[in-house]
């Protein structure tokens, strides 16, 4: 690790500070509820009060716009999601109120400590706090993570979650191969002589990533893929770091007691904390399906751990169900964005939208034309498209060059990304894209780490290195006033027609 360890917590306390402030301003604006906050919103409110979502009344949204608190119906409401996120949410409207503030405080809270995160992952993995410190610039100024920061949806939750477990995971190929270092100065030998080594059961970094995937998945299931890339990762790392170590042929016991340690530590803890996330509906009895096959013969399931879980259970098949079912699959939206385009953000989500403003009112400026305000789920363009060129050359170093550091944005990327394929007959959307740009971020920052290089103790390689500081300069500086550019249709700015069309360079943003 870099040994400038106290300028390494400045420099990401400092940005994750801007990111926080940049997210803050004007957080309660939309008023009202926009997009699916009608869900999320409400849920979290009934949730944090009563132990589950109940269903509400149709005008509720209309109440909560003219500053009242509607009450929520008795009878529960089927939700097609788990509970994390709607916790966390609730949280924020318990402390500041049943208000856009309220709702939006902890997507606030989340998005920037997805900064945090994603500036420490690519710290410990690059060796280097500028490195690391790039990341955590550019995804600050990524509209995606911008806009999904300030909107009270799950995604910005299942997005910390996930990299706060990669994370974890990375600090874990550290701790295990300090500890085959450690087994291997204590024996005396150059190597492990061709031993397997220490069997490193309990690893205490592995816990807390299946804590973390658990989170992510109470937070939404897309968190499963990723999960089951990264253990195989992970486990690809152990065996590599015994081989290396001298382990020989018996390295590749790793792949079965390292595989079934790492099984137990990562999925069967996740799984355990995924259930745990459920406690308030387990506590209560008015939720849905909570009273699932209640007065009838106790099933398999039921019989062995009781009516309760097996009612959970069968709640569970239920959301799988909607999510699987031929209901959705013939369900159309006019956001629908394929996943062959999110890279290279083909088609963008519109969170809200107030047209013809008339000239002189609302902000907009007399004697010209009518304006509008949107609020625009899109990436910043110049970064994701430079993300693409970014993933492609980590690709090859991670395959061809055999360096590891480059498998974690890849891996994560495809993890978070082709799953969706298989779901196309369903309505689909950009800011599912949400999990995908730490990873394409982290890939963007360590080719210009190569860009930048080592500081050279050659005087005459110095002017090579100070070429590829300003490359790498000029792109991050090309993606903040990308940013700066866009950031008015990110934030419900007042902004005449002609100049929101001026940001709208293709058909599908808009």
């Amino acid at each position: 690790m870099p040994s400038d360890r106290l300028i390494g917590w400045v420099t990401t306390l400092v940005i994750t500070a801007i990111a926080f402030v940049i997210r803050l301003i004007n957080i309660g604006r939309p008023g009202y509820i926009v997009f699916d906050e009608t869900y999320y919103a409400k849920d979290a409110w009934s949730l944090i009060h009563f132990g589950y979502e109940r269903n509400w009344a149709d005008n509720a949204n209309t109440i909560l716009r003219n500053g009242g608190i509607p009450v929520p119906q008795i009878s529960a409401e089927f939700i097609v999601h788990p509970p994390v996120g709607k916790l966390l949410i609730g949280i924020g409207e318990l402390i500041f109120g049943f208000d856009p503030v309220g709702w939006r405080v902890a997507p606030l809270v989340f998005g920037t400590l997805l900064v945090f995160m994603t500036i420490r992952l690519v710290r410990r993995v690059s060796r280097s706090t500028l490195i690391g410190g790039l990341a955590g610039v550019l995804l600050t100024v990524d509209g995606l993570a911008f806009v999904m920061s300030r909107i009270a949806l799950l995604d910005i939750f299942l997005a910390f979650f996930v990299v706060a477990a990669v994370a974890c995971l990375a600090a874990d190929r550290d701790w295990f191969r300090n500890r085959l270092a450690d087994h291997i100065e204590r024996s005396g030998t150059k190597d492990l002589a061709g031993s397997y080594g220490p069997l490193l059961l309990v690893r205490p970094w592995q816990l807390l990533a299946g804590l973390m995937f658990g989170l992510a998945l109470g937070s939404k299931w897309d968190a499963l893929y990723v999960m089951a890339a990264f253990c195989l990762l992970s486990l690809s790392w152990d065996f590599g770091a015994r081989k290396l170590a001298g382990g020989g042929l018996r390295s590749g016991l790793s792949l079965i007691r390292d595989g079934v340690a790492k099984f137990i530590s990562i999925v069967v803890v996740s799984l355990i904390v995924y259930a745990l996330t459920w406690s308030s509906w387990f506590a209560t009895a008015g939720g849905y399906d909570r009273q699932w096959d209640a007065d009838g013969p106790k099933t398999g399931i039921a019989r062995i751990f009781g009516r309760a879980f097996a009612a959970w259970v069968h709640y569970q098949q239920d959301i799988y169900a909607f999510h699987t079912g031929s209901y959705i699959d013939h369900q159309t939206h006019v956001y629908n964005a394929n996943p062959g385009g999110w890279l290279v953000i083909a088609r963008t989500i519109g969170i809200d939208a107030v047209n013809n403003i008339q000239p002189g009112t609302g902000g907009c400026p007399a004697g010209g034309e009518k304006c509008l305000s949107v609020v625009s789920g899109m990436g910043t363009p110049v970064l994701w498209w430079g993300a693409i060129v970014a993933l492609v050359i980590a690709l090859l170093l991670w395959v061809g060059g055999r360096d590891w550091r480059f498998g974690i944005p890849v891996v994560g990327v495809l993890s978070a990304w082709l799953p969706w394929f298989q779901y196309t007959a369903r309505p689909l959307f950009y800011f599912y894209a949400i999990a995908i740009i730490p990873f394409s971020v982290m890939a963007v920052a360590l080719c210009l780490g190569l860009l930048i290089g080592r500081f050279p103790r050659n005087p005459a390689a110095r002017r090579s290195r100070m070429i590829g500081g300003i490359v790498a300069g000029a792109f991050v500086a090309l993606v903040v006033l990308n940013f700066a550019y866009i950031y008015p249709i990110l934030t419900d700015k007042v902004l005449p027609y002609s100049q929101w069309l001026a940001r709208m360079w293709f058909k599908g943003w808009i």
